[in-house]
């Protein structure tokens, strides 16, 4: 039986426009084993793995006069090929040459008339490297019946694996008067998804006029402030990005952490804050005492009222004010940790071990139930910002070892700005996407996020350096 969209799913459909498309998206680089890492071999890597992800092979499908539900059907003409393409970056193929071909990428919206995903295979990279840039559109991914892509194609070590060539067939497409059959049995079933009907409805009525207000707001070049924002982000998107790259040292994180004490989560977030606030004084921004940035950060718990996804927990919205106005780093983290220590002593908390643990890349997915969580969450707040931790160790694809990755996560509505953090194999990885015309100096921000790091890291140095010898400076762990 084809699976009907839920209520969220038509909602996350209704709330798309061209300024905001929703997909998730990350950016991951390989060094190519001793046989290579080409885009044939990336295809039939993919063509091995994507049994495991049949959603993925699926396109939606309107029922006549949209009187219910649209419902995922396989694509009776699906081409992998089209979904996985090739590119190349010019020489010298710099980091800064694949983040702008990410840019460009990420601002485009996926085809609804096919199944909802893509993947770049660029090649050119510095040092013999190649990137896969993919993109999942936000309703593909729901953590129960499908999850990232990603999280299938890598394994814990290099192989080799014998190819399984799956023959599949796809299942005729259904009529529409079979389709529209169904759905008025599923309404006399549940009464309810004839209300989710009638609100897609008005909801696609209302992003055809929205559209056509974004075509005249882009062609005057205005950016609408959003209702209480108060930072130079808070303000509905262009259609065109900027993204920037940072890439730190988990053993950093983790010395202030020893030294300071709280968790390497409360560490990532009190650099954040003090990125921002270098970031506003470039700008000659105030960041006077007090002023605060409110921040929803998706968090994993273990919670019996919610449903929980088949990576064994439940994500929720978790809203903290980030402190900006405060100029010492120690303080920040102090407040930052205080913050966080009433979610971690309710016990509902999932440690991040075990989520690194999760079978596969898992934070692929953990990214993208973020994202579902901020949209569906209804709190005034001026950044959504997703951290989820990686494994330890080194992951492979078609033999290839993956040295970096990336969440490339999407400007949501009334956001000019979004941030993501991955950890993985000893690194942290933030991915920083931008509206392209509000945000210009994004690459300012980026390096702020750096230097914010390495303040905190000379206060850890200079506590241990002034502690006496025997005392230890080892905080609480996690």
């Amino acid at each position: 039986m084809a699976q009907r969209l839920s209520s969220g799913d038509l909602t996350i459909l209704a709330r798309e426009t061209a300024r905001t498309p929703l997909h998730n998206a990350t950016l991951e680089i390989f060094q190519p084993g001793p046989d290579g890492f080409g885009y044939d071999d990336v295809l039939a890597h993919i063509e091995d793995r994507i049994a495991f992800v049949p959603r993925y092979r699926q396109r939606l499908r309107t029922s006549p006069g949209r009187l219910t539900n649209p419902v995922w059907i396989d694509d009776t003409s699906f081409d992998l090929t089209y979904h996985v393409r090739r590119s190349a970056l010019p020489r010298p193929g710099t980091t800064e040459q694949l983040r702008d071909l990410v840019a460009r990428v990420v601002s485009r919206r996926l085809d609804r008339a096919r199944p909802l995903w893509e993947m770049y295979v660029v090649e050119g990279l510095e040092g013999g490297r190649v990137a896969l840039f993919s993109k999942s559109h936000q309703v593909l991914v729901d953590g129960s019946r499908t999850v990232d892509i990603g999280q299938v194609l890598l394994d814990v070590d290099p192989g080799p694996r014998q190819l399984v060539r799956e023959d599949w067939t796809p299942h005729p497409a259904p009529t529409g008067p079979g389709l529209l059959l169904g759905g008025v049995r599923d309404l006399a079933l549940d009464p309810a998804r004839a209300v989710d009907t009638a609100r897609s409805t008005v909801g696609s009525v209302r992003r055809g006029a929205g559209v056509v207000g974004e075509r005249v707001g882009a062609a005057v070049g205005l950016h609408r402030r959003r209702p209480g924002g108060d930072l130079p982000f808070t303000l509905e998107p262009s259609e065109q990005r900027r993204v920037a790259l940072v890439r730190t040292a988990l053993r950093d994180y983790r010395t202030v952490r020893r030294v300071h004490g709280g968790t390497v989560n409360d560490v990532v977030l009190a650099t954040v804050a003090g990125a921002v606030r270098t970031w506003l004084m470039t700008r000659a921004e105030s960041v006077s005492a007090g002023r605060r940035l409110r921040a929803l950060v998706p968090m994993s718990v273990i919670d019996e009222e919610s449903e929980p996804t088949s990576l064994g927990s439940s994500v929720i919205g978790h809203l903290i004010d980030l402190p900006i106005g405060e100029p010492s780093p120690v303080v920040r983290l102090h407040q930052v940790s205080y913050a966080l220590r009433a979610h971690s002593e309710t016990g509902r908390a999932v440690a991040a071990d075990r989520i690194a643990g999760v079978a596969g890349f898992a934070p692929t997915t953990f990214h993208a139930l973020g994202t579902r969580v901020a949209l569906e969450d209804d709190h005034d707040v001026h950044l959504v910002l997703t951290n989820v931790p990686g494994p330890q160790f080194p992951m492979f694809a078609a033999r290839a070892e993956m040295t970096e990755s990336y969440p490339v996560p999407p400007l949501l509505p009334g956001f000019g700005l979004s941030i993501g953090v991955t950890s993985y194999d000893g690194s942290v990885g933030y991915g920083l996407v931008a509206d392209r015309e509000a945000l210009p100096d994004v690459e300012v921000l980026a390096q702020c996020l750096r230097e914010s790091l390495d303040e905190l890291l000379d206060t850890a140095r200079d506590d241990r350096a002034r502690a006496p010898r025997g005392r230890a400076t080892e905080g609480p762990r996690r």
